[in-house]
């Protein structure tokens, strides 16, 4: 009896086996990191509580009298925001584009793009009205956004 091998067609079959190992292993190898990228990502206690205490800071403007209190409340809640993504390695240049990135990991920040958008118009309308009651909801999905990141 005789056996005949191709060894062309086999080294081929080895090949494309050994390929597609390569592109498992690749594939879970940046799965891998992109996971340990967001899962490593948090913020040191004395971060933590900077933005614990300025927080606080915040609030407190919101319960001052006068409009502009309001407006600066709601300025100072979208910075901490910021700072709270940079933090965390969120990209992007800007806070919207932060918001974006985050989204990925943290679904419900979708829920913070109004406040956002308010702290956008008082930046860029000066005749903006700012009623104490939507400055308050403001604040309340600032106030869920940092505490959803741990930032408070």
């Amino acid at each position: 009896m005789q056996v005949t091998v191709d060894v062309g067609s086999a080294l081929q079959t080895i090949g494309v086996v050994v390929f597609a190992l390569l592109v498992v292993g690749v594939f879970i190898m940046l799965v891998s990191r992109v996971r340990n990228f967001f899962a490593s990502r948090s913020f040191e206690v004395s971060d933590r509580k900077g933005m614990q205490r300025r927080w606080v800071q915040i609030a407190e403007m919101l319960d001052q009298p006068g409009e502009l209190s309001r407006k600066m409340a709601v300025l100072e809640a979208d910075k901490l925001l910021d700072t709270a993504l940079k933090s965390l390695a969120m990209s992007g240049e800007t806070l919207g584009e932060r918001l974006k990135f985050a989204q990925y990991k943290y679904p419900e920040l979708r829920d913070v793009w109004w406040a956002h958008r308010i702290r956008n118009q008082l930046a860029h309308e000066a005749s903006y009205h700012l009623e104490a009651g939507m400055a308050k909801s403001a604040l309340k999905a600032f106030e869920k956004a940092l505490k959803r990141l741990g930032a408070i």
